[in-house]
C-alpha cells in the first residue's frame, strides 16, 4: 500500500523472527520519560514501529561510524521519518539484532528491531554522525478497552487470512499489541507515523482496526478485479 492508501499488491504480513531477549534491552524498553543526549539518529524515508524488524543498508561513512559504535556499546539508534526535508518530531529507537553482511568496501547490512518511541528535543551537530537529545515516551495509564481489542484483532485476523490463506495462531494473536500487529503489515508512512505518535494503546487499537479494515476492503477489491481479468471480464453463471 502506498502512502496515499492505494494498493500496489496484497498487504504483506511479514514473518516474525525469533530472538533471545537480552535483559538490558528488556529493561530499556519499559523506561519512559528518560532524556538522553548524544542519541544516534538515522533520518530516513521510512517509519519504524516498536517490535518491527527493519533491514538497513549502511554505506555513508558517518553512518558506518554510528553503527560501529552502536555495535561496540550494544546501543540503540533512532529512526526518524525525513518527510519533505523535515524531520518528524516522534521517532522510534531500534536495536541492532544482527549483522547480515559486511562488504569489502566498508558497507554493511544489518537487521534492526523497533524498541520504543521517542520525541526529538533538539538536534546535535558535534558528533561524527547525526545525533540529538531525545525523550523516551510511554503510554498514559488507562483501562484496556476490550471492544477496541476485539475489533482490532478480528480485523487483523481477517486480513491475515485474506493475504496468506492461513489463520493466525490464536495464542499469539491474543498476546499481540497494536504495534505488534501493525509491524507485520505494509501500511503507508502517514498511517504508521500516526500510530507511533499516539500515547494510548486503546487509541492505537482503534486506529489499527480502521486501517486494517480499509486494507482488507482494498485487497478484496483487487482480488475481485484480478479474478474478473482472468475470466476476460465475463461473469460465470452455473
Amino acid at each position: 500500500m502506498t502512502g496515499d492508501g492505494s494498493v500496489r499488491r496484497k498487504p504483506r504480513v511479514r514473518a516474525r523472527a525469533r530472538r533471545r531477549q537480552q535483559p538490558d534491552r528488556v529493561r530499556a524498553a519499559v523506561v519512559s520519560g528518560a532524556i538522553e543526549r548524544d542519541f544516534p539518529l538515522f533520518p530516513l524515508d521510512l517509519v519504524a514501529l516498536p517490535s518491527e524488524y527493519v533491514p538497513l543498508h549502511i554505506f555513508e561513512a558517518r553512518y558506518r561510524t554510528m553503527v560501529a559504535e552502536c555495535l561496540e556499546r550494544d546501543r540503540e539508534l533512532g529512526i526518524v521519518w525525513l518527510s519533505h526535508d523535515e524531520l518528524k518530531p516522534i521517532g522510534c529507537a531500534v536495536a541492532i539484532e544482527r549483522v547480515l553482511e559486511r562488504m569489502e568496501d566498508g558497507r554493511i547490512n544489518i537487521l534492526t528491531r523497533g524498541t520504543r518511541p521517542f520525541r526529538l528535543i533538539e538536534r546535535q551537530d558535534e558528533l561524527a554522525y547525526p545525533a540529538g537529545t531525545v525523550e523516551f515516551l510511554g503510554d498514559r495509564d488507562e483501562e484496556p478497552d476490550q471492544a477496541a481489542v476485539k475489533s482490532a484483532r478480528d480485523a487483523y485476523a481477517a486480513l491475515v487470512v485474506e493475504a496468506t490463506d492461513s489463520e493466525p495462531d490464536p495464542d499469539r494473536l491474543a498476546a499481540m499489541t497494536a504495534y505488534d500487529m501493525a509491524a507485520t503489515v505494509e501500511f503507508g508512512l502517514e498511517a504508521k507515523q500516526g500510530l507511533l505518535e499516539l500515547r494510548s494503546e486503546n487509541a492505537r487499537l482503534r486506529l489499527l482496526a480502521r486501517l486494517t479494515r480499509a486494507a482488507l476492503k482494498r485487497l478484496e477489491f483487487v482480488d475481485r478485479a484480478q479474478a474478473r481479468a482472468r475470466s476476460n471480464g465475463k461473469g460465470r453463471f452455473g
